[in-house]
């Protein structure tokens, strides 16, 4: 499954992952302070230094996920990881400056 080098299969991994990253920080952040998720949610929507935060945290993810295929040479997979990145940072950037 992850022997696979396709942009397509990069595009998904990266964004997937992120969303991974996003409920483990609210796992590790949020949960022991007995804040629940939509709660959480309506906390980046609010605080928007929160969402920065948040959003950079989730997107180590991607980092994580782009070194391995970079590593083993899946470039293909790489570039998708790399352009979900950017469609993230985008639209956390808009997401900041529009709402």
């Amino acid at each position: 499954m992850f022997k696979r080098d396709h942009l397509q299969w990069g595009i998904l991994l990266g964004l997937l992952a992120p969303l991974v990253g996003l409920v483990v920080y609210y796992l590790v952040a949020f949960l022991p302070r007995h804040v629940g998720f939509t709660e959480f949610i309506s906390y980046l929507r609010t605080y928007k230094s929160l969402l920065t935060g948040v959003s950079s945290i989730s997107l180590v993810a991607n980092a994580i996920l782009f070194t391995v295929y970079i590593n083993t040479r899946r470039d293909k997979t790489a570039k998708g990881i790399f352009i979900a990145t950017l469609i993230y940072g985008l639209a956390v950037l808009l997401l900041k400056l529009v709402g």
